[in-house]
């Protein structure tokens, strides 16, 4: 160790000299303390709350912000999302495509800003879109803490501000899937891939958590409080909970922020109002904050229990949708941060000349730890473990211990001096004689806090690809008189990084050496199973077509529509559609990609060969890639809900259980007056997305509601749980999952079969007139087949005759038994109703056994009409439909006269 200490030469900061600020190209260093001093920053501010109150000057001892880019704007990417309103730096990396707003600094850039990072450069994680807040509505904006408290308050941001004592902190705050993409090239994960900049850090302003919960009282009991976001999300708002000791903490320093770095906060930062957690995962760190809420349980918010966890490694993906109790267990909930640390220079693919080099090089980066601990070493190893080097470690923050008393900093008291505990990230750095450079292989840093917890050797994959703290390795490629450094990965889907490069040759990087093989084993690449390839586009066809060709079919005639990027025209299946032509309708002019590949089956995405006419170019493609369309904000209310081509969001607002497995799921439409505007016997798309990773679940929904119903949706719904060896639905747990108060996206409606009353309805849009409904259903079927039949009997002038057969395993799973039976019994001149059941109890008297072709010779017999008078309407499981129409055919029923809905 001493050797090794000699021959590298650490660098040893000199007495007398604080280091203050990185070790960074000089010229960044003093540029950035040089404007920070200005305090142009605050002068600057967009809006001040108070004009009189204190601004930093030019002597402060402690780091100061860097000036902010004074010409950003709103970027092109953002025009067509909900987001066209908010400022952004177009240096920053998406992570998650356009939309919603994901992102990290370039590493090397962020690292070059120094301590505090500018608004322009601070990650972002945003599940949805960012509300929008005018500054005129900012004093007003209210916040509320209820719950177990003896004392609610509600109180408008003008009160915290002038009721309040107000604080200023330096606080890092670190998003738990930090380096996440080094778990996601090992093995996908559910998580985007971020990389080693998730992490930034900023002078926070705003109220000691713990003073506004004395002011609350919480009660006897309580543990937890929970916070709710503004922002609309499809599971409901972003919300979270923390230890109710944690929150009432000072050392803890937990704040009700409202501002960064001496401005107002910045609308992806939680404009105006948001919680700062320190020493935790960014995901506790609400914004947009409009509710605290005292509980005796943890948060029981989708997001805090869907996200933000770290569940056991040998949980995979297909796993973890199966293991609702698992997700809730609080033992797999990530709070405090755990220690990191990485290397930002040399930056990746940065390369060194051997010829022109100084004698070292400055090998150097950050480090952090969680829970108010302080890292206490930094060590560096050029042999991959075997021996180690302590490098400088330099501690910003502990510059605003050294303030003045009762000093304040952008209207808030600098109230650091007293706490030990440690808010934020450090800087590292070790100069190594570049011949030692030469002769290494790699570069590899591993941190250690006050407790002794050192970061890991090996990467502990988990499935949502949180808390990734291995050793952070850099590779150094000799090449002649140049050395090339190489990190793990870049972010996103950059390209580039030792991992992949090493995972393409064949290398396993799960085998203890970071996927190399060592001297004289024998390892066989690990082989991945290649994902099965459905060809959806004829490779004779290479038509370019522009987004002006694509608008002109944006309608009823010759709809054209694109999947991944290749355009197709779907006039020739309007009236094959199993869903009906109004289906290719809603997706007309449209990037249909995400409900097409979500809903449809191998064979569907096969037949698209059949269909297509060429690939939307270049161009065209980024202004269809501008965003989902959403729900636009209409001048006058729309009296109808449903939109083809638009999701449109309702929440959840009851929750009714019919038996063991059914429930019926009520929601609140836009407005009281507004209608379904769904025809009897189409149906709608319901759309839920994993919090995670935005993966879209679709399913298609025949409601309950009466088609003139105002301001509710009623939907029946089987949920379909897992058992031993069977995966349940994943749409219908999922459902089941959502609290009430959640969003859902709806679409619609669609199908090929509506019933226009007194016999007649159109099928594919072709009108026919109809004298006796044959209704054959199974478990859940029965809603579009409750539809038809209800309005026929409701309309005492409809002469319409119909013969309902109910097949189920046992009597509990007859659903909407009672009203069958009662508009059955209220119209049996017109009306006969029959169950089956093939598990009956001994008690029961009905019909008993399956729906086989004695039963459906005996009750609807061969064909008697020729001219369509008699239509047959079916819905159920899919064997149960495969069996029902064989027998059909057998019985000499043609397909014209069987609809499946």
């Amino acid at each position: 160790m001493e050797a090794l200490n000699s021959a590298i030469s650490l660098q040893k900061p000199s007495t007398g000299q604080a280091v203050r600020y990185p070790p960074s190209p000089p010229v960044t260093e003093n540029s950035s303390r040089r404007q920070s001093r200005t305090g142009s920053d605050f002068e600057n501010q967009r809006l001040s709350y108070d004009d009189d109150e204190p601004k930093p000057d030019g002597t402060s001892i402690y780091p100061l912000p860097p000036r902010s880019k004074p010409d950003n704007k709103v970027l092109s990417e953002d025009f067509k999302t909900p987001d066209n309103h908010v400022v952004r730096d177009p240096r920053l990396i998406r992570l998650t495509g356009v939309h919603p707003f994901n992102v990290e600094a370039p590493l090397s850039e962020l690292y070059n800003e120094g301590f505090l990072t500018t608004k322009d450069l601070h990650y972002v994680r945003n599940h949805g879109a960012v509300p929008r807040v005018e500054d005129a509505d900012i004093m007003g904006w209210e916040l509320s803490i209820e719950g177990m408290v003896d004392n609610p308050i509600k109180m408008s941001l003008a009160q915290l501000l002038n009721d309040y004592e107000q604080v200023t902190y330096p606080i890092t705050l670190v998003c738990a899937g930090n380096r996440r993409k080094e778990q996601n090239v090992v093995r996908k994960t559910k998580g985007f891939s971020w990389g080693a900049a998730g992490l930034s850090t900023a002078l926070w302003t705003g109220v000691v958590m713990g003073d506004l919960l004395r002011a609350a009282r919480p009660k006897r009991g309580a543990k937890y409080v929970c916070f709710e976001g503004a922002d609309k999300l499809p599971n409901g708002h972003y919300g979270t909970s923390v230890k109710l000791n944690w929150a009432m903490d000072p050392n803890k320093g937990i704040l009700v922020a409202h501002r960064m770095n001496g401005e107002v906060l910045p609308p992806d930062h939680g404009k105006p109002l948001r919680v700062v957690v320190p020493g935790q995962i960014g995901g506790r760190s609400v914004k947009w904050l409009k509710r605290i809420i005292v509980t005796a349980e943890p948060s029981d918010n989708w997001y805090h229990i869907y996200d933000n966890r770290v569940l056991p490694t040998m949980i995979t993906p297909e796993m973890s949708a199966d293991l609702p109790s698992t997700w809730k267990d609080e033992r797999y909930a990530i709070y405090d941060l755990n220690t990191n640390s990485a290397t930002c220079f040399p930056a990746h693919d940065e390369r060194l000349s051997l010829s022109q080099s100084p004698e070292s090089y400055s090998v150097r980066g950050y480090a952090y730890a969680g829970g108010g601990k302080r890292v206490t070493r930094v060590e560096v190893t050029l042999d991959q473990g075997k021996t180690w080097v302590l490098a400088n470690i330099s501690y910003p923050e502990d510059e605003y211990r050294l303030a003045p008393e009762n000093e304040e900093l952008y209207g808030g008291r600098l109230d650091t001096s007293w706490r030990e505990s440690c808010f934020c990230w450090c800087f590292w750095d070790i100069d190594i004689p570049v011949s030692r450079l030469q002769a290494a292989g790699d570069i590899l840093v591993r941190s250690m806090d006050e407790s002794m917890m050192v970061q890991p050797r090996d990467m502990y994959w988990s499935v949502l690809g949180m808390m990734n703290n291995p050793w952070f390795r850099v590779v150094i490629h000799n090449e002649g008189h140049t050395l090339r450094f190489e990190h793990p990965t870049q972010p996103a889907l950059m390209p580039g990084g030792w991992m992949e490069r090493v995972k393409k040759a064949g290398g396993n990087l799960s085998n203890g050496h970071w996927g190399e093989k060592m001297s004289g084993e024998e390892e066989e690449a690990v082989q991945e199973e290649p994902a099965k390839e459905i060809c959806m586009i004829n490779k004779d066809v290479n038509r370019a077509i522009t987004i002006d060709e694509l608008k002109k079919h944006d309608g009823e005639v010759e709809p054209w529509f694109v999947v991944n990027g290749q355009v197709y025209d779907g006039t020739k299946f309007l009236e094959g559609h199993p869903g009906g032509a109004a289906s290719i309708f809603g997706a007309a002019g449209q990037d249909a990609s995400e409900e097409f590949l979500t809903i449809h089956s191998e064979n569907a995405k096969a037949m698209l060969v059949d269909y297509h006419i060429g690939t939307l170019d270049e161009a065209s493609r980024a202004i269809l890639a501008n965003g989902e369309v959403e729900a636009t904000q209409d001048s006058e209310p729309r009296s109808t809900f449903l939109q083809s081509k638009v999701w449109s969001k309702a929440i959840l607002s009851a929750k009714k259980k019919i038996s063991d497995d059914t429930k019926v799921f009520t929601f609140d439409l836009e407005h009281a007056e507004q209608t379904s505007g769904l025809p009897i016997g189409q149906h709608l798309m319901m759309r839920l997305r994993d919090p995670v990773t935005r993966e879209a679940i679709i399913r298609s929904y025949t409601p309950l509601s009466e088609t003139s119903e105002k301001g509710k949706l009623h939907v029946l719904i089987k949920i379909y749980y897992d058992t031993l060896g069977r995966k349940g639905g994943k749409m219908t747990q999922a459902l089941d999952a959502i609290p009430v108060g959640h969003f859902v996206d709806f679409k619609g409606p669609v199908g090929k079969f509506k019933y226009l009353g007194r016999g007649l309805c159109t099928i594919s849009g072709q009108q026919r007139k109809v004298k006796r409904f044959i209704m054959i259903c199974g478990g859940s079927g029965i809603t579009p087949i409750f539809q038809v039949l209800r309005a026929v009997l409701n309309d005492r002038e409809d002469p319409t005759s119909c013969l309902v057969i109910d097949g189920n395993r046992v009597e509990e799973d007859i659903l909407c038994k009672e009203e069958l039976d009662n508009m059955a019994a209220a119209n049996a001149h017109k009306c006969r109703l029959l169950y089956t059941l093939s598990q009956p109890s001994p008690s029961w008297t009905g019909l008993r056994g399956r729906m086989n072709k004695e039963l459906l010779e005996k009750e609807i017999g061969p064909c008697a009409t020729v001219n369509g008078e008699d239509l047959v309407l079916i819905c159920g499981p899919e064997p149960l439909e495969k069996s029902v129409h064989s027998i059909l055919e057998d019985l000499s029923w043609k397909d014209d006269d069987v609809l499946f809905f």
